[in-house]
């Protein structure tokens, strides 16, 4: 066996794309390898002995150059060949992820009575998220939630919110978001660019957007977590109701901070568990 090389992101993932090219000292091309889609590159024919450089590329990350020696056996083993994304951002391994609801929230946070907060979630909700392999800025994300599943701890007040003084979930039983962009925040955070359906309004809505990590789970899948936060305007989707109880304060604060952590889990299809 002449060359072979193992070539992965930062987190261990395997670069299936990836292309492996050597130049002898003259900088002459003498191979041209294509990783499979364990990211492997092996050529079983034996290079002449001497020096050589080693280039790695691969669409949407930045390429690596290393110094190669072979032996008079005409075998160069390299190991494992490490890309970083370009711009430094790290994400999941390309390609469909799918939320997992059952180990991931959805909660808003409202000030009551301009002293405290109410906490509430939506037990009921999906999504999918696609990872681009080539752009990071193409990786799209769409979630519905089910309105009726907003749940504060308390009966009544989850009984007003699903009115039409609210939610109104009777005519707008669905939320739904939609990504249209996304643009690179730092090293492992972006902002998500998308729009908001919500009591029957679309408005633009942001998401601050950081990348937790990525691991095996116990059902043989692979899970990454994200967290995403956002503060919304109840009058820009139409929720105009409150109660004045002193002095100017409404019962009910004009803003909700929104706070998602997800578990998404590699595939279009949950595993059962």
């Amino acid at each position: 066996m002449g060359l072979t090389a193992q070539i992965r992101t930062r987190d261990g993932w395997a670069v299936s794309h990836a292309v492996v090219t050597v130049m002898d000292m003259t900088g002459t091309q003498v191979l041209r390898l294509e990783a499979d889609v364990e990211g492997t590159v092996a050529d079983p024919a034996a290079l002449a002995p001497g020096a050589y450089t080693v280039i790695v590329t691969a669409i949407g990350y930045a390429p690596e150059a290393r110094s190669a020696i072979v032996t008079a056996s005409g075998r160069a083993e390299l190991g494992t060949l490490t890309l970083a994304r370009q711009g430094g951002t790290e994400l999941p391994p390309p390609g469909p992820w799918t939320i997992d609801p059952a180990h991931s929230s959805v909660g808003a946070v409202a000030q009551h009575l301009g002293i405290s907060s109410v906490h509430g979630r939506f037990t009921e909700f999906s999504g999918s998220i696609e990872i681009a392999p080539d752009e990071v800025a193409k990786s799209r994300v769409t979630a519905v939630i089910r309105a009726a599943s907003i749940d504060t701890g308390n009966g009544t007040r989850d009984g007003h919110l699903r009115s039409a003084d609210f939610l109104d979930v009777e005519r707008f039983p669905e939320i739904g978001y939609r990504s249209t962009g996304l643009t690179t925040a730092g090293p492992d955070r972006w902002t998500v660019h998308g729009e908001l359906s919500l009591h029957g309004v679309v408005r633009p809505v942001d998401l601050g957007l950081a990348y937790l990590g990525t691991g095996p789970d116990t059902w043989g899948g692979v899970r990454a977590a994200f967290r995403a936060t956002a503060e919304l305007r109840r009058e820009d989707f139409a929720m105009h109701y409150n109660q004045v109880v002193r002095a100017g304060i409404g019962a009910i604060g004009t803003t909700l901070k929104v706070r998602l952590d997800i578990q998404a889990v590699r595939g279009e299809v949950l595993p059962e568990g």
